[in-house]
């Protein structure tokens, strides 16, 4: 019985990769055959590795990635019929979901900068997923859907809290009541993706730009983040009060030292995160 739970745990571990390299954590859903679509197991461990990722001093941006021809699919319905679905079944009469340990809420409170890499397309609770990351490049012969309407549901994991901040109002709801999907073309135009790239050299342009985040002072861009963060609830006269207050430790740490001095001398800064 032992050996079977180990297996298992082993199973699970393998659906979500992890990597760190210069300064960059790599998450990969990785179950292509079932379209990295979510398990029950794959919630937990994909919670798990961005707690991770954002505790390790050494991490100074997340990618966050899929295998095979999709980035998420979605939740993974069909597996709930045998019981290696994601627990979520009769949600809708259910109060025992803690949605604060949830992958989107998870993100969403990050102190660490993420990229989300669409290496293929996503559906809902992927573009969801994919919505909640600071950062969003698209292989071009990748799709969002927002099929939630034509399933009977809603956006359950964020979708309807960021969608209209992202694009306005007129737009989300236009998308997600039609639950329309997007070519990568068309999220290109509508800033929902900051970049499209072919799919062979989407995971080459990500880390180039994680490594372009990563050269810089860490505490100064988790600063920034969070600033950021505040500032979708905040009136100006509140925000700028909250800016000068994060602002006066920062000016006090090695790096800031780092960065006057390197400006002076006309070289690259090397932060060391203090």
């Amino acid at each position: 019985m032992a050996d079977s739970a180990a297996v298992a745990a082993d199973a699970a571990t393998d659906e979500v990769l992890y990597e760190v390299s210069d300064h960059i954590a790599t998450i990969t859903l990785n179950r292509p055959d079932r379209m990295n679509t979510i398990s029950g197991p794959m919630l937990n461990q994909l919670t798990e590795l961005l707690l991770k990722a954002d505790r390790d001093r050494e991490v100074r941006c997340i990618v966050l990635t899929g295998t095979g021809r999709a980035f998420c699919a979605g939740l993974d319905l069909r597996g709930a019929t045998s019981g290696g679905g994601t627990g979520l079944e009769g949600a809708s009469t259910s109060t025992d979901i803690d949605v604060r340990a949830t992958p989107p809420t998870v993100l969403f409170n990050l102190g660490t900068p993420t990229i989300c890499a669409l290496n293929g397309s996503a559906a809902g609770y992927g573009m969801d997923t994919a919505l909640g990351c600071d950062i969003r490049i698209m292989a071009e012969g990748a799709k969002l859907a927002a099929a939630f309407t034509k399933r009977g549901i809603v956006p359950e994991s964020g979708g309807t809290w960021l969608l209209p901040r992202l694009l306005g109002w007129s737009k989300a709801a236009e998308i997600i009541f039609t639950g329309r999907t997007l070519s990568a073309a068309e999220c290109l135009e509508l800033g929902l993706v900051s970049h499209t790239a072919p799919a062979d050299v989407l995971a080459g342009e990500a880390r180039k730009l994680a490594l372009e985040i990563a050269a810089n002072a860490p505490l100064a861009v988790q600063a920034s983040k969070r600033l950021m963060r505040m500032g979708l609830s905040e009136r100006f006269e509140d925000h700028v009060h909250h800016v000068f207050l994060q602002l006066l430790p920062l000016l006090k740490t090695q790096d800031s030292a780092e960065g006057m001095r390197a400006f002076m001398e006309k070289r690259d800064p090397k932060f060391t995160g203090k």
